[in-house]
């Protein structure tokens, strides 16, 4: 039987243009003519019998029975996408392990460590991804994640891999790293922010019981590598965690001119859902983190400097 089937290049240029709103734009991205995408949407609607595009002065317009093809057609050609990569790579998509990381964590503490699980578990997939402040485990496609917070996550498990320890870090392109201060002026030294994390500053003051005058003010970025990056340049003082930055201490780029680290309200934790609990590739991975955690504890004396 003979299936009524539009062609295909037919549905890529209708999903294209409707997506974008844009012959141009659904050209641009098809490696087409406009001219092209019109002839292809022309040829779908007179095989269809039904309108799919309006004009609306010079904007392009969705007919209802086109935005009702849109949704349906979207969805199967992304469907489409995935079952042929899945082909192409011998397996499902959902047959990784699906690990969640803040993007700066997963850079900077899981990274560097991730070789050593891989090359024990050569066969099993995995897709790094990240997380949501909110995540939902059962909503998400991630198996298990490294979340910061007290321990605490609906439907799921948790295992405490090491508490967060602050730390204010310098250049010793702004400050000579031979300079320890037991205060600390605001006025006198730039201050970096973390625009994901604003309470940073305020949370190590507290902790570090320091004397300290002035106003908390100067650059705000988006995130924790921006703000490292800026701190080695020497742009300002910045309130990190002290995991993120064990490299540039180590090598020098960074030191701590104002002490120690100090403990945060919170940890990072192994965090993984009920209905996963007994997963292979979960347990295998989280058993892992705990270990390395433990590592990283021994090696620098129970802080992660």
């Amino acid at each position: 039987m003979r299936r009524f089937l539009p062609s295909l290049p037919a549905l890529q240029a209708f999903e294209a243009a409707a997506r974008h709103m844009s012959f141009t734009k659904a050209g641009e991205e098809l490696a087409m003519t406009q001219s092209g995408i019109s002839r292809h949407i022309q040829n779908l609607e007179r095989y269809l019998g039904v309108r799919l595009f309006e004009r609306s002065g010079s904007r392009l317009v969705l007919t209802d029975p086109g935005a009702k093809y849109f949704q349906e057609i979207e969805q199967t050609l992304n469907k489409l996408e995935e079952v042929s990569i899945d082909v192409v790579r011998g397996r499902k998509a959902d047959a990784s392990l699906m690990i969640g990381s803040y993007p700066t964590l997963a850079a900077r503490w899981l990274a560097p460590r991730l070789e050593g699980f891989v090359q024990g578990n050569p066969d099993m997939p995995i897709e790094i991804m990240l997380v949501d402040p909110k995540l939902d485990f059962d909503h998400s496609r991630i198996d298990i994640a490294i979340l910061r917070g007290v321990g605490s996550w609906r439907n799921a498990r948790a295992s405490l891999l090491f508490p967060e320890e602050l730390a204010v870090v310098a250049s010793p392109k702004l400050i000579p790293a031979t300079t320890k201060l037991d205060w600390l002026d605001f006025a006198r030294f730039p201050t970096l922010q973390n625009a994901s994390r604003p309470s940073l500053w305020l949370n190590w003051l507290r902790a570090a019981n320091l004397s300290y005058s002035g106003a908390i003010q100067g650059v705000r970025f988006a995130h924790s590598e921006m703000l490292i990056n800026a701190a080695v340049s020497g742009l300002g003082l910045a309130v990190v965690p002290v995991q993120y930055v064990e490299r540039e201490l180590e090598s020098g780029e960074l030191h701590l001119p104002l002490g120690k680290p100090v403990r945060s309200s919170e940890s990072y934790w192994a965090v993984y859902s009920e209905r996963k609990s007994q997963k292979h590739s979960v347990i295998a991975f989280r058993d892992w983190l705990l270990h390395e955690s433990r590592k990283s504890r021994q090696v620098t004396g129970g802080t992660a400097a």
